[in-house]
């Protein structure tokens, strides 16, 4: 189930980014919104699910996939449905859809050709493309860590995150670009810490997750609407040290609290 890097992106489309570019500029020691900097889901504590079915995956069918992912997705929000509640937000489940070519509507416009996955904020659906190449080892954490980090765009959403970056529209590019490293660093940690709750009742190798975190996480974005950029590699999700890094933390925590990167030196979002 090896999904090519370049191939993996696995982000939200989100309308209310970064509605066009301002000129270039150095960014120093930003502070951000508190939504973004104290949100409540920080001091939720451990997911306290601790098990998650992981079907096997084999034969890499429309409906084999499919039942896989919701299973998984089953868990995400059993495991994140008490903490997006304790820390006083309003919950509902995202859809998920499966797709067999891309130019599917997605509610954030058509599913572009490069895309692996994505969450769409207007809709709350992630849209997960089946494509040829997608189950190549069935023993591949991948769809479980993809779905994961999707599912962390949906928790951004339900605290109020997406609402927050509004304010960040229009400001600097290289603004715009701090805050977007942010924000996906931010879906690989949660995802990770969904992982780390669940990591004992998988019966997976860790070598597995070795994989995850020294070849990228769960993927790049392939763009967030009004943003051009040459690379949508270091520039829009960080360097590979720094995915890692998150991913970690998130593992270790296995909850939302290890996951501020709003309050992170640069360095560790660069």
């Amino acid at each position: 189930m090896r999904i090519p890097r370049l191939a993996l992106m696995a982000g939200a489309l989100a309308s209310v980014l970064f509605a066009g570019t301002a000129h270039a500029a150095t960014v120093s020691a930003p502070a951000y919104k508190p939504a973004l900097a104290k949100s409540p889901i920080y001091k939720t504590g451990k997911l306290d699910l601790g098990t998650c079915d992981d079907p096997e995956v084999t034969t890499g069918t429309l409906e084999e996939v499919k039942g896989y992912l919701d299973t998984v997705l089953d868990c995400l929000n059993a495991a994140w449905e008490p903490k997006i509640k304790k820390a006083g937000f309003a919950f509902s489940k995202p859809s998920l859809q499966v797709i067999t070519k891309p130019g599917a509507p997605t509610g954030c416009g058509a599913y572009p050709a490069e895309a692996q996955a994505l969450y769409c904020s207007l809709n709350k659906k992630i849209t997960f493309l089946l494509s040829a190449n997608l189950v190549d080892e069935q023993s591949d954490l991948m769809l479980l860590a993809v779905l994961a980090h999707e599912y962390g765009h949906h928790i951004q959403q339900q605290t109020g995150m997406f609402k927050a970056l509004n304010s960040y529209s229009g400001m600097s590019q290289a603004r715009q670009l701090d805050v977007l490293r942010r924000f996906e660093l931010q879906a690989e940690c949660l995802a990770g810490a969904f992982v780390g709750n669940v990591w004992h009742s998988l019966n997976r190798r860790q070598t597995e997750w070795d994989y995850i975190v020294k070849n990228g996480g769960s993927g790049f974005d392939l763009s967030v609407i009004g943003v051009k950029v040459e690379s949508w590699g270091e520039m829009t999700h960080g360097k590979a040290a720094n995915v890692a890094r998150w991913l970690k933390r998130g593992f270790a925590a296995e909850s939302a609290g290890g996951c501020n990167t709003w309050t992170a030196p640069k360095s560790h979002v660069s």
